[in-house]
C-alpha cells in the first residue's frame, strides 16, 4: 500500500486505539488464568491477533462477542498444535516462549519477516537452566523447546529487553511451588515490567516481590482467582503519541481513552512535549495538545524506545538541535530503526546525526516533499506520515501497511483529524 500525505490543519478528537502491550499480556494471562475472562476493548492489530492465536494453539477456547469483547476459557497450558506462530511480534515470541514450555510437549516457535532476523540467543542460555531443551537455527527462528519448565533461582541480563523477563515472570507466575528468585542485571525498559506485574495481578497470578528492579521474589503462597476476570485493555500511549505530536506541529488534537497514571513507559511523551514548548493541557479523561512555538529538547528513551519515531518528526519542527539517547535500543526492531529514520527522514531535508547511543536530529528548517519508504516498520510509517502534515509538498510512504502491526486505524485517524491522506 501507498500513502500519499499532504500538507494539513489537523483538528478533533480520537479515542485512542487499544494498547498491544496491555492486549498481549492479558492474552497470556487469560492461558494461565484457570478460568474464564472476559477481554473488553481489546486489540485488532496484527500483534493482537498473534496473541490470540497463540493461546488457541496452546490450549485456550477464543469466542468473539456480538459486543465486541472477547470470552477467553482456559485450563492452563496443553497445547493442541506443536506449532505456534509469533507473526512479527518480538513480544509474542519473547512472552509466549516460556509460557510454551510449561508443557511437556516438543514445541516449534515461528515467525516472519523481521522476526525472523532478530538474535534470541538469550533462550539458548537461560531455559535449559530451567529444565527446557532448546535448539535454534543459529541463534534464530524457528526455535524448538521442550519442557516441561521448572522455576528454579537464575539470574538473566535484562539489557537486551525486558520482555524476556516478562515470559519468565508470568510462567513463573503460574506454577512456581517452592521459593525462587530471578536476578536482573541492567534492566531495560522498566515500565513495560510494571505493567507485568500489573496484568498479573489482576489476573492471580502469583506475583513477585519487586525489589527495585534488581531481584524478583516469588513466595510460596499462591494469589489465585477463581472467578471470571474482566479485563479491558487500556488506550495506547504509543499510537497516541502519534497523534499528541501531530497536534503540536499541526494544528490542535484532542485524544480520550488514555489513562492518565498508566505504567506503559511512552506515557514520558508528554514530559518532552512540555519540554518542547508545547501546549499540552491533561484532563481527567483527555489530552489535548496545540500547536505553539516549539524549542529543540532533550530526553532519554532508553526506557521508551518507541518514542524515537514520534519524537524524531516533532523534533523536525522544534528551532534548534534535538537530542534523544537510547540508540543502541533501536537496532533489532522491525527495521534498525535509527538508521531507517536517519535514511527517510533525509530526504525530507531533515539532518540527522547518530553518534553513539544518541540521535541528534536539527530542526527549524524546510521539511520537504518526498518519496518515503517504511522499512516494513509500522513507527517509521507513522513518522513519516506525522512530518509530512507540515511539509513543504506530498509526502508519499511505499509499504504503509506495516501499519498494520500495531495501529490498522492510524491513516483512518489521521483524516478524521482533517488530514488529507490518500490510500492506493
Amino acid at each position: 500500500m501507498i500513502a500519499r500525505i499532504k500538507p494539513s490543519v489537523v483538528s478533533g478528537e480520537i479515542n485512542s486505539s487499544p494498547s498491544k502491550s496491555s492486549m498481549q499480556r492479558a492474552c497470556a494471562a487469560a492461558l494461565l488464568h484457570l478460568g474464564d475472562t472476559i477481554i473488553y476493548n481489546p486489540g485488532i492489530s496484527d500483534d493482537d491477533h498473534a496473541a490470540l492465536e497463540i493461546i488457541e494453539k496452546l490450549g485456550a477456547t477464543v469466542s468473539f462477542q456480538n459486543d465486541s469483547s472477547i470470552h477467553i476459557s482456559s485450563k492452563g497450558v496443553h497445547p493442541i498444535d506443536t506449532i505456534i506462530h509469533c507473526g512479527e511480534s518480538g513480544l509474542s515470541l519473547r512472552m509466549f516462549t516460556p509460557i510454551a514450555a510449561l508443557s511437556d510437549k516438543k514445541i516449534t516457535i515461528d515467525g516472519k519477516g523481521s522476526l525472523l532476523k532478530r538474535p534470541i540467543p538469550f533462550f539458548e542460555k537461560i531455559l535449559p537452566k530451567l529444565n527446557v531443551d532448546v535448539t535454534t537455527n543459529e541463534g534464530r527462528l524457528p526455535i524448538v523447546i521442550h519442557g516441561p519448565l521448572q522455576p528454579s533461582n537464575i539470574e538473566i541480563d535484562g539489557s537486551g529487553s525486558s520482555q524476556y523477563l516478562t515470559g519468565l515472570l508470568m510462567a513463573f507466575g503460574a506454577c512456581v511451588n517452592q521459593p525462587t528468585v530471578i536476578k536482573v542485571e541492567k534492566l531495560e525498559s522498566k515500565p513495560y515490567i510494571d505493567l507485568t506485574l500489573s496484568v498479573m495481578a489482576d489476573f492471580g497470578l502469583n506475583v513477585p516481590v519487586n525489589d527495585r528492579y534488581l531481584t524478583f521474589s516469588f513466595l510460596t503462597t499462591k494469589n489465585t482467582k477463581k472467578e471470571t476476570i474482566q479485563y479491558t485493555v487500556e488506550g495506547d500511549w504509543s499510537g497516541a503519541a502519534f497523534l499528541l505530536v501531530a497536534g503540536a506541529i499541526a494544528g490542535s488534537v484532542v485524544v480520550s481513552g488514555l489513562q492518565n497514571h498508566s505504567t506503559q513507559a511512552d506515557r514520558a511523551i508528554l514530559n518532552v512535549l512540555t519540554d518542547a514548548g508545547c501546549k499540552v493541557v491533561v484532563n481527567e479523561s483527555t489530552i489535548e495538545v496545540s500547536k505553539s512555538l516549539l524549542k529543540g529538547f532533550q530526553f532519554d528513551a532508553t526506557d521508551c524506545p518507541d518514542l524515537f519515531p514520534p519524537l524524531v518528526a516533532l523534533a523536525c519542527y522544534c528551532i534548534g538541535m534535538s537530542e534523544i539517547k537510547g540508540v543502541n535500543r533501536l537496532i533489532h526492531k522491525e527495521s534498525n530503526r535509527g538508521v531507517a529514520l536517519q535514511q527517510e527522514f533525509a530526504k525530507m531535508n531533515v539532518e540527522i546525526e547518530i553518534i553513539g547511543d544518541v540521535m541528534r536530529i536539527k530542526g527549524g528548517g524546510m521539511i520537504a516533499g518526498a518519496t518515503v519508504h517504511s522499512h516494513g516498520d509500522h513507527r517509521i510509517a507513522m513518522a513519516c506520515a506525522v512530518a509530512a502534515l507540515c511539509a513543504n509538498d506530498e509526502v508519499v510512504i511505499e509499504h504503509a501497511e506495516a501499519i498494520n502491526k500495531s495501529y490498522p486505524l492510524f491513516f483512518d485517524h489521521l483524516k478524521k483529524l482533517g488530514a488529507t491522506v490518500l490510500l492506493c
